[in-house]
């Protein structure tokens, strides 16, 4: 069940009402708890007397019913413009990415102050009363309440200033491609790892499936590691996380028929409707190479987008260099008990270029770039396979221009980048060799 509550943890932290609601019954127990204070004269001997609300009933009325009415109006104001904000990112750079913008803290904080404050001065409001016999003050409640007004202006003014940035393609991209490298350094290692062949005949197995459709989001590998340890075999899953289950089809395989491997596996198993899962590192390179395929898209035309996408992905492969892929098996005491199926270095290439190429065939500047960022790759590029994608891709990419390219000098510029990229290539292969 951990995978299921990690599904749900996910799912709050991601949602945009999550963090507002808190901040909300935060700020509502505050005003409770001020008037209870202000109640019971309780208030410290230490606190300066000149800090607190000195003015009768009707002005405290009067300051907190302004304060509501203004911050429920401006609340309104901010929705607005948070909504204004998701319709433009939406149409630019593709509506996946407004998972981005909605667990974008800064918006949730401001309207979750905005509301709270809200809350704040209806309650202390509602306890405010005039008479001469029974006359009630809530004067820390009011204060409290005049330095939360003084937040939301300050509030007010960061908002603006952090949607009009955020809304910035640069800035989006930049920020993915934060997601892109945490990911690679969470689900990469520093070493190769050790050979760990798979000499098992799966045929002899069970195949294991899922009632339900949807994305593989969430593993207990841990519990299947300690389950298929006690039971004596091996558990090998034929979908990575974040790729898409079909309802009954095989989704794993145990090497030998074992008594509730079916609901030992589905246990720790938590499929989502939506793509995406924290070990899944696919999905924000996918997330990239969206906001480049929409930027090439006839309706927007930016091919200056898309270059700079392409300048994020090869930073990521540069970086990539000097790490090495998960081999996806997991053991305990040296023996493998769960397989998942390795990303290859040349699937991750795929997923970087493979759209983005389709989309650049009619923009040479662009096409042009993915081979000179392919150039930078393979300069400090080691590995034998890797820069066999290297080159694959740069080829391809060539024929593309070629049979795409209307201009002859374009052509010929391209066919230069894919040399220079193929002699890099060669060239690395080389110093491979010379230090083997």
């Amino acid at each position: 069940m951990k995978a299921h509550l990690r599904k749900i943890v996910l799912e709050l932290t991601d949602a945009f009402w999550t963090l507002p609601a808190v901040i909300v019954l935060f700020l509502c127990g505050l005003a409770v708890l001020a008037v209870d204070i202000q109640a019971a004269e309780a208030l410290p001997s230490w606190f300066p007397d000149e800090w607190i609300y000195a003015g009768g009933d009707t002005g405290a009325r009067t300051l907190l019913g302004a304060i509501a009415s203004s911050t429920i109006s401006v609340a309104g104001t901010l929705f607005s413009i948070t909504i204004a904000a998701l319709t433009l990112a939406s149409s630019q750079m593709g509506p996946r990415l407004l998972r981005n913008f909605m667990r974008d803290r800064g918006n949730q904080v401001t309207l979750g102050v905005f509301l709270g404050t809200f809350g704040y001065a209806l309650i202390v409001l509602r306890s405010v009363r005039g008479g001469e016999d029974s006359a009630f003050v809530p004067a820390l409640g009011v204060t409290i309440g005049l330095v939360l007004a003084g937040a939301c202006i300050a509030l007010l003014i960061y908002f603006i200033h952090h949607v009009a940035s955020r809304i910035n393609v640069d800035t989006v991209i930049d920020l993915v491609h934060d997601d892109v490298l945490k990911g690679m350094a969470r689900l990469t290692l520093d070493q190769d790892p050790p050979a760990r062949p798979d000499a098992i005949d799966w045929e002899q197995g069970e195949e294991i499936s899922m009632p339900d459709d949807g994305y593989l989001q969430q593993i207990e590998t841990e519990s299947l590691v300690d389950w298929a340890e006690e039971n004596d075999c091996v558990i090998r899953f034929l979908k990575r996380p974040g790729e898409f289950v079909f309802p009954h089809t095989p989704i794993a395989r145990v090497s030998r028929c074992v008594e509730g491997a079916e609901e030992a596996i589905r246990n720790c198993i938590a499929l989502s409707r939506q793509g995406g899962s924290p070990k899944d590192l696919t999905f924000p390179i996918g997330q990239l190479v969206e906001v480049a395929v929409r930027a090439l898209s006839p309706g927007i035309n930016d091919p200056r987008t898309a270059i700079s996408v392409l300048n994020r992905l090869g930073a990521t492969l540069t970086s990539l260099s000097r790490r090495s892929l998960d081999d996806g098996a997991r053991d305990r005491d040296g023996v493998v008990r769960v397989r998942f199926p390795p990303l290859a270095y040349s699937d991750l290439t795929n997923v970087m270029f493979e759209m983005i190429r389709e989309s650049a065939g009619g923009s040479p500047s662009v096409l042009i770039h993915m081979v000179t960022v392919l150039t930078e790759v393979a300069g400090v590029e080691t590995v034998p396979e890797r820069l066999d994608a290297l080159r694959r891709h740069a080829r391809i990419a060539d024929a593309e221009g070629q049979a795409r390219f209307v201009n002859e000098v374009d052509k010929q510029r391209l066919s230069a980048a894919c040399s220079a990229c193929l002699a890099i290539a060669a060239l690395s292969s080389e110093r491979l060799r010379g230090k083997l």
